[in-house]
C-alpha cells in the first residue's frame, strides 16, 4: 500500500499527542517532516517518530522547509491559533493537502484568504474538527436525518472546560492561549459544537448562518485563580463566559457558550430541539413527543436513556468503529477525523469538512469579537460559498 507522506507543523501538546496516538499508528501514513518554532519540540517529535517507525523525519523550525519538501504530500497544521490560516494558505499554494486543526479566525479577511487559496489551488483541505465525529453527535445527527426529532428548531453547544491552569501557565509552557486571553475578548473556540450543529442544520448545503450577537461577562476567573497562587496577574480581556446567538436562513437558532476560566466540569453542552423531540448531552437523554410526557416532571429517572437508542440509531461510522476497535485520543474522535482526511486525500474524494465549512465556523470568533465590542450588536455572517449554499 502506497503511504501518504505527511509533515506535521506544530508539536506542542495537541500536535505531539496526535502524532503519538494517531498518526504514528497508521499503516497508510509516513511521517516525513516535523516542524515547530521551538527546536526541542521538533527534536522530541523526531525521536518519537524514529522510535516507533525506525525512520527519522526532516526536522526544522521553519514551516517553509516542510512546504518546499518533495517528500511531503500533506501537512497537518497543529500550531498556535494565529498561524493556522496563514500556514494553510501557504500550504495550498505549495500544492500540499492540508489538514488544519481547529481555532477561531482573527479577521474576516483571513477566512476569505482561506477560501480564495483553495479555489485557486484546489488542493485537498479539511478542518480537523474532531467533535463532528463524537459518538453522541453522530448518533443524534443520524436521528435528525431520519426525522426522529422532527423539524429542528434550536441547537446549543459550547466549549465548557476549566483551562485556568493551562492559560495561567502559558508563559512557562509556551502556550498561545495566554496571549489570546490577555488581548482578545471573543468566542475564541467556536467550532467544537458548532461543527456538529452545522452538519445537522445543513449549513452551506441548503442553509446558512445569517447573523450573530455576542455578549461577554466580566473577566474575574483567571485573576482570582492567579491570586490564589501568589502569581503576577496580567490584565485579561477575555470574559469568563461568552454567549453567542446565531440566526440561520432556515429560521433555526444556535446558542454557543464559551466558559473556560471558571471552575466547572467538562462539557460540550450539545443539545438539539425539534418539533418531535430533543437530545441533551448534559443528561445524555432523549425526550420524544408522545412517548416521554409521563416523565415530564421526574426526568431525572430518564437521565442516561440515550444508551437505549444506540441499537437503532448508532451512526454507521461508529458501528464499524466499535466493531473494529476504538483507537486514538478523545474517545476515538481523533482517529475518525484523521481517517476521513487521509482517506479523502488518498482516494481523491471531497473532504467532508471543507474550506467553506472552515471559513463559516471560524469566522464566528472575528464576528463575536466585533459584536461584544459593540455591546452585543448583531453582525452579519458572510456567505463564503457566494450563493452556492442554495444549490
Amino acid at each position: 500500500m502506497e503511504k501518504l507522506r505527511v509533515g506535521v507543523i506544530g508539536l506542542g501538546c495537541r500536535g505531539y499527542s496526535l502524532l503519538k496516538d494517531v498518526m504514528l499508528h497508521r499503516m497508510d501514513v509516513e511521517i516525513t517532516a516535523v516542524c515547530d518554532e521551538y527546536e526541542d519540540r521538533a527534536q522530541a517529535a523526531a525521536e518519537l517518530t524514529k522510535d516507533m517507525t525506525g525512520k527519522k523525519p526532516l526536522i526544522t523550525v521553519e514551516a517553509r522547509e516542510v512546504l518546499d519538501s518533495s517528500q511531503v504530500d500533506a501537512v497537518v497544521i497543529s500550531s498556535a491559533w494565529e498561524s493556522h490560516i496563514p500556514l494553510a494558505v501557504k500550504a495550498m499554494h505549495a500544492g500540499k493537502a492540508v489538514g488544519m486543526e481547529v481555532g477561531g479566525a482573527y479577521s474576516i479577511k483571513q477566512c476569505w484568504d482561506l477560501v480564495d487559496a483553495w479555489e485557486a489551488a484546489k488542493t485537498p483541505f479539511m478542518l480537523l474538527e474532531n467533535c463532528c465525529y463524537g459518538r453522541r453527535e453522530m448518533m443524534v445527527m443520524n436521528m435528525a436525518g431520519q426525522g426522529v426529532l422532527g423539524k429542528i428548531i434550536h441547537c446549543k453547544g459550547g466549549y465548557l472546560h476549566d483551562l485556568r491552569s493551562e492559560v495561567a501557565g502559558g508563559k512557562e509552557n509556551r502556550h498561545y492561549r495566554l496571549r489570546n486571553y490577555i488581548h482578545r475578548n471573543t468566542e475564541n473556540y467556536p467550532t467544537h459544537e458548532l461543527g456538529p450543529i452545522a452538519q445537522i442544520l445543513n449549513i452551506n448545503r441548503g442553509n446558512r448562518m445569517l447573523t450573530l450577537s455576542s455578549m461577554a461577562s466580566k473577566a474575574e476567573g483567571l485573576s482570582e485563580y492567579l491570586a490564589g497562587y501568589g502569581q503576577e496577574i496580567p490584565e485579561f480581556s477575555q470574559g469568563d463566559v461568552v454567549n453567542t446567538t446565531i440566526k440561520c436562513a432556515g429560521g433555526e437558532t444556535i446558542l454557543l457558550t464559551l466558559n473556560t476560566t471558571l471552575p466547572r466540569f467538562y462539557s460540550r453542552d450539545f443539545t438539539v430541539w425539534g418539533t418531535k423531540g430533543m437530545y441533551e448531552e448534559a443528561t445524555d437523554s432523549v425526550f420524544l413527543n408522545g412517548k416521554d410526557a409521563a416523565y415530564d416532571f421526574k426526568w431525572k429517572e430518564q437521565w442516561g436513556n440515550a444508551v437505549r437508542y444506540e441499537a437503532e440509531y448508532e451512526h454507521p461510522v461508529w458501528k464499524k468503529f466499535l466493531n473494529d476497535g476504538i483507537q486514538g485520543g478523545h474517545d476515538g474522535m481523533d482517529w475518525l477525523v484523521f481517517d476521513a482526511f487521509f482517506d479523502s486525500v488518498k482516494n481523491h474524494k471531497p473532504c467532508p469538512i471543507d474550506v467553506y465549512d472552515a471559513a463559516s465556523w471560524m469566522c464566528i470568533s472575528a464576528l463575536s469579537e466585533e459584536s461584544i465590542a459593540l455591546g452585543g450588536q448583531p453582525v452579519a455572517i458572510p456567505d463564503f460559498t457566494n450563493g452556492r449554499w442554495i444549490l
